[in-house]
């Protein structure tokens, strides 16, 4: 493909003429003489071998093409102004991309409303967000993969403040045989029946949280996958109070009458990835994170 000929100031110039009325208005917004406005317009029109521009009186009006044209022009200006700006916060030591690592149990509409307050101010910086169970958190921050986590705990030589609190409850579907016993359930009761259980995403020293330990349990790798065999009678689980709170309310699930350990609460951490050296629009985003957080009614 040949390089091209016109220059982005050509475009940016035809853009001010049409814009602001003409040549005169157009010299005085780009503060140039008219008659470099003039020269710059004839010489578009003279590369491109076709009429851009009709003088009418003292106003000038775009062709047809000259409108095709312009119209794919300023897309091709604004995204050169996009780019420079972002060299310019590359430069300044803004981050081009900001790995993001979640646990999954982390309340999903929490996490878009701090990454729908990001946007406008993530000046180009792309987010690469992967979410995990457990441990995956950990090993994303150790082994370096991670510029901002959320996480279930804070691992050795690492800083982190608490986001919220995550509330799990145990349920089971109503037509479950525990809830058919009719009475408080014992931990006995429970080993008879099938358990299913999220599987920690971390694989070096992966923990069981909530596994009680029997031979009857289904694993599954997210927690919606873990709701829909509940839901669908397949076992009993611990869930996230804000994931079934729904089909609680309306008795699509039930939550089990345990005698202990009905319900848990485990701490959400949000751990930048570099202590030391965080970036500006990983701080930014950390900003973004905590506002969400302090805004919502999640337990």
């Amino acid at each position: 493909m040949p390089s091209p000929k016109v220059t982005l100031d050509q475009w940016r110039t035809l853009a001010a003429v049409v814009d602001h009325g003409g040549f005169a208005q157009a010299a005085e917004r780009l503060h140039r003489s008219q008659s470099s406005i003039s020269y710059t317009v004839a010489k578009l029109q003279e590369q491109l071998g076709m009429q851009l521009l009709v003088t009418e009186g003292r106003r000038s009006r775009i062709t047809p093409a000259g409108t095709l044209l312009l119209e794919r022009a300023r897309a091709l200006v604004d995204e050169a102004a996009r780019l420079e700006q972002l060299a310019h916060n590359v430069e300044a030591g803004w981050e081009p991309e900001i790995r993001l690592v979640v646990d999954a149990a982390f309340p999903g509409d929490v996490l878009m409303r701090g990454l729908r307050a990001f946007a406008p101010r993530s000046r180009g910086s792309h987010v690469r967000l992967e979410e995990v169970i457990l441990s995956g958190a950990d090993e994303a921050l150790q082994e370096g993969l991670a510029d901002l986590a959320i996480g279930s705990r804070v691992p050795p030589g690492f800083l982190g403040d608490t986001l919220l609190e995550i509330e799990f409850v145990a349920v089971a579907h109503p037509d479950h045989p525990l809830h058919l016993l009719g009475r408080p359930l014992t931990q006995t009761d429970l080993k008879r029946e099938l358990q299913v259980v999220i599987r920690d995403s971390g694989q070096r020293q992966p923990r069981d949280v909530g596994w009680l330990g029997p031979e009857l349990r289904w694993t599954v790798t997210h927690f919606d996958t873990a709701l829909s065999a509940v839901r669908n009678g397949l076992g009993f689980g611990w869930l996230p109070r804000h994931q079934v709170a729904a089909l609680l309310g309306g008795g699509d699930l039930l939550p089990l009458p345990l005698r202990q350990g009905a319900v848990y609460r485990s701490p959400l951490y949000l751990i930048p990835g570099h202590p030391d050296r965080p970036g500006p629009a990983t701080l930014e985003l950390a900003d973004c994170l905590r506002a969400a957080c302090a805004a919502t009614d999640a337990p």
